[in-house]
C-alpha cells in the first residue's frame, strides 16, 4: 500500500517528511547532503532520489532512512533538476556546469550508478521531461528554450550527433541574466547572446533518422514570446510541463528584475519536419503579470494533477490560477491570442517571500514553501 509523503528540500542540508493529512512530522534528513537540498523526486512508492549544492545526487529507500541506498557523482556545479523516465528507468538530471546526465537505476550498487553526459548548454537553468518522456526541455537563463524532439536518452548528444533545428525568435534579446545563489539570480549581468549558436558548439554531423519520420533528438532553439517591452532580454527562472503534456508553463523575468510574469505556451504539433526546415512548436496562449516581490529569487509554480489549474507564489502567498473562471481544460478555451489567466483563489498564510508550491497527486491539497522555511497546508474549497 502506497503511503502518501510530504518531502521538504532545505536550504541547510535537510530533508524534512511530513505526513500531509495530519501534518505531522515525520522524520528530518539532517545530513542529507553537504550543500543546500534543491529537488526531490521519488522514483517509485519507497525509493527516492535528492540533488543537491554539493554537486552529488542521493538515493534513498523510505524503508531504511538511517542511510543513502548510493551517492551519484558526475556534475561539477549546483544539482538543480530530477526527471524519471519510468519506462527505462533512466534517471535524467541538470545542474548550473550545463550538463544533462543520464543515470543508469538498472545497474545501481552502493558505489553509484553507470552514468553518461547527455546533452550540454551554457546559461541552464531548468530541465524537464513531458509526461511521455518524447521531448526534453531546458530552459535558459539567457531566454532561451531549447526542446529535444522524438528524444531518445539511450543515445547520449555528444558533439555533432544531433541536428538544430533553425532557431524561432519571437522577441529581441540582448542582455541576459546569469544565475546566482542556489536560491537568487545576479540581476543585471549582461551576457550578450545574440544568437543560439553562443549557447553550444555546432553540430554539423548526418542524424539517424527513422524512415518517413524527423530525426531522433531533434534540437529546436526558440525565444518564447513575453509579455511587456519586447526589447529586453528575459530570464526563464522556472519550468514545468502540463500533466497531459499538451503545455509548458514559464516563470519569466525581465534580464533588471522589475518584472516578472507566468506564461502558458500550447504545443503545436504537425507533420514530421526536416532538420532544415523552420519549426515554432509552441504558442503563448494564456499569461500574468506576478508581483515582483522578492526580486531575483526563483519561484517555482505548478499545474493541479488534472492540469486545470495553476499554483503560482504570489507575494507572501500562492494565486490558484485557470485557462477561464470556471476552471475549463487548456484545450477547451483555447484563444486566438494570448489572453490573460483567471484567478480563482489567492491564499496567504506567510511572513516571507513563497518560492515554491506543489499540488497534492491524490488530494484536494496544496502546499507552499517560503524564504524563512514556513512549510504551509491548503485544502481549499471551491
Amino acid at each position: 500500500m502506497a503511503v502518501l509523503l510530504l518531502t521538504v528540500a532545505c536550504e541547510q542540508t535537510e530533508v524534512l517528511l511530513f505526513d500531509p493529512i495530519s501534518s505531522k512530522h515525520i522524520k528530518t534528513l539532517s545530513e542529507a547532503h553537504e550543500d543546500c537540498v534543491n529537488n526531490i523526486r521519488f522514483l517509485d512508492n519507497r525509493l527516492f532520489a535528492t540533488c543537491s549544492d554539493d554537486t552529488t545526487i542521493a538515493l534513498w529507500d523510505l524503508r531504511k532512512l538511517n542511510t543513502k541506498v548510493c551517492t551519484l557523482h558526475g556534475h561539477t556545479s549546483w544539482v538543480k533538476n530530477i526527471e524519471y523516465d519510468t519506462n527505462t528507468r533512466l534517471l535524467v538530471t541538470s545542474g548550473f556546469d550545463g550538463n544533462v546526465i543520464i543515470w543508469d537505476t538498472n545497474r545501481c550498487t552502493e558505489d553509484g550508478c553507470p552514468h553518461k553526459k547527455f546533452f550540454h548548454t551554457r546559461f541552464l537553468m531548468r530541465m524537464r521531461l513531458t509526461p511521455d518522456c518524447s521531448k526534453m526541455l531546458i530552459s535558459t537563463s539567457s531566454g532561451y528554450l531549447l526542446i529535444l524532439h522524438d528524444l531518445d536518452l539511450n543515445k547520449s548528444l555528444e558533439v555533432g550527433s544531433y541536428p538544430i533545428l533553425r532557431a524561432r525568435r519571437t522577441t529581441s534579446n540582448s542582455d541576459t541574466t546569469s544565475t546566482g545563489s542556489s536560491g537568487s539570480r545576479a540581476a543585471g549581468s549582461p551576457c550578450q547572446q545574440n544568437d543560439s549558436g553562443a549557447l553550444f558548439e555546432k553540430h554539423t554531423s548526418r542524424p539517424s533518422q527513422r524512415e518517413g519520420g524527423s530525426p531522433r533528438n531533434s534540437l529546436e532553439v526558440l525565444t518564447p514570446e513575453v509579455p511587456g517591452e519586447r526589447d529586453r532580454g528575459n530570464c526563464i527562472t522556472s519550468l514545468q510541463l502540463h500533466p497531459k503534456g499538451w503545455a509548458t508553463l514559464l516563470r519569466c523575468s525581465s534580464n533588471t528584475d522589475d518584472q516578472e510574469w507566468t506564461c502558458v505556451y500550447e504545443f503545436q504539433e504537425g507533420a514530421p519536419v526536416r532538420p532544415v526546415s523552420p519549426r515554432c512548436s509552441l504558442r503563448l496562449t494564456h499569461c500574468i503579470e506576478e508581483a515582483n516581490v522578492g526580486r531575483g529569487y526563483i519561484k517555482e509554480l505548478c499545474f493541479s494533477p488534472d492540469g486545470r489549474m495553476i499554483s503560482s507564489p504570489h507575494g507572501y502567498g500562492i494565486r490558484l490560477l485557470g485557462f477561464d473562471a470556471q476552471c475549463s481544460e487548456l484545450v477547451d478555451c483555447l484563444p486566438k491570442e494570448a489572453s490573460p489567466l483567471q484567478e480563482i483563489r489567492s491564499l496567504y498564510s506567510h511572513n516571507d517571500v513563497v518560492l515554491t508550491t506543489k499540488f497534492s497527486p491524490t488530494h484536494c491539497q496544496i502546499a507552499s514553501g517560503c524564504l524563512s522555511g514556513r512549510v504551509s497546508l491548503y485544502q481549499p474549497k471551491f
